[in-house]
């Protein structure tokens, strides 16, 4: 085995540092689903930007580009609705806001613990700070908007008209039927059954949630 001599660590780790320089990492708002993530993936083909990674919220460069390219990259982001996050706590609130829509978006009962520890371990900060800026920022609370993306999501899988309405309140993690209903009512001012008999189902975008 080689052995690492101090010389050689340092030399290593002078390494890893400049890797770590030339990274970049630019948070995206308004991305909320895969389709955003291919459209970012498109821009950035388009302008011969190589060693990337694009998921839900964020862009990773290996590569930092010139001024100008980043600028012109942020212009082809805004014609679609993108915007790039430049300060810590927007960055913060639109994490919130992913592992929000995640939550809902796929099967809760995978999470073994409540959402508000699911959060809070998710972005290592205490859910009480999460809470106090996402209000302080956005004028509502996290738990309002749960529970507008879980009624927008239970719009959704009422038009798809593949599962019965058990099935729905088990998978967004009702209590009982009633419970959403209630809580569906309350927020559309329909009944679930109301709402599946409407012409032109009135569902929001999400990133209008």
């Amino acid at each position: 085995m080689k052995k690492l001599t101090f010389k050689n660590y340092k030399y290593e780790n002078d390494e890893i540092k400049s890797c770590l320089a030339r990274t970049m990492e630019l948070y995206i708002k308004n991305m909320v689903c895969n389709r955003c993530v291919m459209v970012v993936e498109e821009i950035l083909h388009k302008e011969d930007i190589t060693g990337f990674r694009v998921e839900m919220g964020k862009i990773t460069l290996s590569n930092t580009p010139e001024k100008e390219k980043i600028q012109t990259i942020e212009k082809r982001l805004n014609e679609i609705g993108f915007e790039i996050i430049s300060d810590a706590k927007s960055r913060l609130i639109e994490e919130i806001k992913k592992v929000t829509r995640d939550y809902v978006y796929t099967h809760q009962e995978e999470i073994k613990v409540n959402f508000s520890e699911h959060l809070s371990n998710s972005l290592n900060h205490e859910y009480n700070y999460l809470s106090s800026l996402f209000s302080s920022v956005t004028g509502t609370t996290i738990e309002k908007y749960l529970i507008n993306l879980k009624i927008e999501r239970v719009k959704e899988l009422l038009v798809y008209g593949e599962k019965t309405l058990s099935e729905i309140a088990f998978e967004m993690g009702y209590s009982s039927v009633a419970h959403l209903s209630g809580q569906f009512k309350k927020v559309t001012g329909f009944t679930p059954s109301e709402f599946k008999q409407l012409a032109g189902h009135k569902r929001k975008p999400i990133d209008e949630v």
